[in-house]
């Protein structure tokens, strides 16, 4: 044999070594892919009647804007860009059914309710606002002006919503009567040109009183996140009448001195009577682009044996949870008929409002008290990013919105569902007296969310579903803090954040509306507590101690169960059956609220009435279908004399004892924005909730019967009938991952045709 030869062989043996050894390596421990069907077997169906809470369909927005705009004695413009002087439909909703037909239909094969949705039109040749029932869908056939019915009153033309068609005209407005007056100056302290504009932030309310229209717009740079970039120039706008050729400027500040108009200001300048503001590029201290360069991956969640909830319409299973959905383009989440094991806990939770109030010495900021729902808290929800927003195997829900626009939207993904392990156990017990056990559950849950950007600040809304029997609803802020230009006396109102930017104090506070029907609609109001008792020992009668003591009450009407905030409040507050448990209690559902609210404005203050819930941490009426929510539509523009006052709910002060029962809850937090705020705010630490909790509904925790329960007993370590950890290995399998896709960018406003 020659040596070519002889070389030849030990080179394709040693090629032959090397390839077995590859395949080995990549076959025997390649993991089977992971099922998409669920091992979980559902216990019952999906009920499809619960579609009358789901919202409305991109056919049904189209078939009642045809409808009524073919109404030709109405005059309704369809026109995203119609102008404050015409007449816009501007907003279609779901209109819920009445509770009581709703229950029929749910419980007692009554007939289904007649799907109606609310039209709302801004008349502005008749100086006023309606809204309409318009009905049924499909085949719309009917429409009834509702206006005074809801409201007592007509509703003003002003207390309307700032519209795309408004803007524009503003835009234009700014542009004409501000920027290209004040050329020189604008291009010395902003560097503005045709190539480089600034972008406004509105004050609101937009006014002192109940009419005005008139609205202090603050300037930024031109930038992502512009506004923690303000530029030291605030203008005062008169908008009120709805032709735009007579709208005016009232007012400006520059560099914390306040002129008359354009022509003081401009005149002042050139005297050299002004502290000149001198522009100066910066780094974009605002932008959320990385600093770092991504790399490896956080952990990532996937579903081993299948997701353990279903999806079907607008209706959830999950384990022995149940419940409707919808997103409303005003209040955003809501879930409806909430049902454990088959028994119906909740028949609405629901977001109501978020507002905040604002400190300030400039006028931009020193009178805003925003009311998110007046804009459209659901508005705002956008496509979620996979992995990010919500855990990339989320199931992901459309929605489709029909506000400010001339055709019904869809935003992709603006909803996920996940179940979520939270990393630390629901319950344990290690024993280590006298017998040696080993006892547990993880805390697996399913949460329900959106994530909505309104205007600077993003809102995590969670509704979540534990195996416990309890449901929690919770939101977390984050994305930019409102900031002002950095002036004499500003820092009495905040910390500076960046140069010549200060972060203005304000608060968060978030209504949220609970309708628990606990065993059915007669339910009761309770509280309890502790006290310390001063007690004599039973074996030692002359010696005492103080002992806590349970101390108890039923609240019987309305003004009794309007719990303020600037009082002592029991700690265990719940809504009660007359119905008890094995062991004597009267089974409830108790309301705990996670809240680090500032103080609420003064009744004092005139915008209060637009607020007036926010005076209670948890306010209980007596459920009527005219008092569906706890704000409104016209809350921001009309602050002095509100469509709806919250507090009129409670000045009837009925009784509340064995009565279909509403719980109002307020939750939120403080925040003096820092230094940490600069990019974004981050969502630790600033939100709240509240938890609904079984207290003594049942005869022990629900949770004990889950399958994800574990128990170790010495010899019994490896032993998986009690412990599927132990066999973990064996149910390993590889996670079939999705393409990411994004089309957020898809529903943005847009201000020109």
């Amino acid at each position: 044999m020659t040596s070519l030869v002889k070389w030849i062989l030990i080179l394709f043996g040693l090629i032959s070594v090397i390839a077995n050894i590859v395949i080995v390596c990549l076959y025997s421990g390649r993991l089977p892919k992971c099922s998409s069907k669920p091992h979980h077997v559902f216990k019952g169906k999906h009920n499809e009647r619960s579609a009358m809470f789901a919202d409305l369909s991109a056919e049904e927005y189209l078939q009642v804007r045809d409808y009524m705009s073919n109404q030709k004695d109405l005059d309704i413009s369809v026109n995203a860009l119609t102008k404050p002087s015409g007449n816009f439909l501007f907003l279609i909703d779901l209109l819920l059914p009445r509770k009581a037909d709703a229950l029929g239909y749910l419980d007692n094969n009554k007939p289904k309710p007649v799907r109606e949705a609310t039209a709302v039109v801004f008349y502005g040749t008749l100086g006023h606002i309606k809204e309409y029932v318009v009905g049924p869908l499909p085949n719309t056939t009917y429409h009834r002006d509702v206006t005074v019915e809801r409201y007592k009153e007509e509703l003003p033309i002003n207390a309307r919503t700032v519209t795309i068609g408004e803007y524009a005209l503003i835009f234009k407005f700014i542009n004409e009567e501000v920027f290209t007056k004040l050329g020189q100056i604008m291009k010395e302290s902003f560097d503005v040109s045709k190539e480089k504009t600034l972008n406004g932030f509105e004050g609101m309310p937009r006014g002192v009183k109940s009419g005005e229209r008139q609205t202090w717009i603050s300037f930024f740079r031109d930038l992502s996140g512009m506004y923690i970039h303000p530029v030291g120039l605030e203008v005062l706008i008169n908008h009120e009448s709805t032709n735009a050729s007579l709208w005016s400027v009232k007012r400006l500040l520059y560099n914390g001195q306040y002129f008359d108009s354009v022509e003081d200001l401009i005149k002042q300048y050139d005297a050299g009577t002004v502290t000149k503001i001198v522009y100066k590029p910066v780094q974009n201290y605002a932008s959320l682009k990385p600093k770092s360069k991504p790399t490896g991956l956080s952990p990532q969640q996937f579903y081993a044996q299948g997701k353990r909830f279903s999806v079907k319409n607008n209706h959830v299973m999950y384990l022995e949870w149940s419940f409707a959905f919808g997103l409303s383009s005003l209040t955003g989440m809501r879930v409806f008929d909430i049902r454990f094991k088959g028994e119906r806990i909740v028949y609405e939770l629901s977001v109501q409002e978020a507002m905040s109030v604002y400190g300030s010495i400039t006028p931009g900021m020193i009178l805003t008290k925003f009311l998110d729902s007046s804009i459209g808290i659901g508005r705002f929800a956008h496509e979620l990013v996979r992995g990010v927003d919500c855990p990339y195997a989320a199931t992901y829900i459309d929605t489709f919105r029909y506000i400010d626009v001339s055709a019904p939207h869809r935003f992709r993904n603006s909803i996920c569902l996940f179940e979520h392990n939270t990393g630390r156990p629901l319950r344990r017990h290690f024993s280590d007296f006298f017998s040696n056990s080993y006892g547990g559950m993880v805390n697996s849950a399913l949460v329900f969310r959106t994530i909505t950007a309104i205007g600077n600040y993003d809102y995590l809304w969670d509704f979540i579903f534990y195996q416990s029997g309890s449901v929690e609803t919770k939101v977390h802020a984050t994305g930019y803090i409102s900031s002002s230009f950095n002036v004499d006396g500003n820092l009495k109102y905040g910390h500076q954040v960046a140069e010549n930017t200060i972060g203005n104090i304000h608060t968060h506070f978030i209504n949220f509306k609970v309708d628990l029907d606990v065993l059915g609609v007669e339910n009761v109001f309770q509280t309890k507590d502790m006290k310390f008792m001063n007690v004599s020992l039973p074996w030692m009668p002359e010696r005492y101690a103080m002992v806590p003591q349970l101390v108890e009450a039923q609240l019987k009407t309305e003004k009794e169960a309007a719990l303020r905030y600037d009082t002592k409040t029991p700690r265990y507050l719940h809504i009660a059956s007359n119905r008890t448990n094995r062991w004597g209690h009267q089974r409830s559902y108790r309301l705990q609220v996670v809240s680090f609210t500032g103080d609420s404005l003064s009744e004092t203050e005139p915008e209060e009435k637009s607020m007036s819930w926010a005076r209670y941490k948890v306010a209980i009426t007596k459920h009527k279908d005219s008092e569906q929510t706890s704000s409104s539509l016209y809350s921001q523009n009309n602050m002095w004399t509100p469509a709806v006052d919250f507090s009129k709910y409670i000045e009837d002060d009925e009784s509340i004892e064995n009565q279909d029962l509403v719980a109002w809850v307020t939750t939120g937090f403080l925040h003096i924005p820092h230094a940490e705020d600069i990019p974004n705010t981050v969502t630790v630490g600033n939100g709240g909730g509240v938890i609904l909790r079984p207290h003594n509904y049942f005869d022990e925790d629900p949770s004990i019967h889950s399958p994800d329960g574990v128990y170790i007993s010495p010899g019994s370590e490896g032993n998986c009938e009690n412990n599927k950890m132990a066999c973990l290995a064996e149910d390993a399998c590889s996670p079939v991952v999705e393409p990411f896709t994004y089309n957020g960018f898809e529903g943005t406003m847009k201000f020109e045709e």
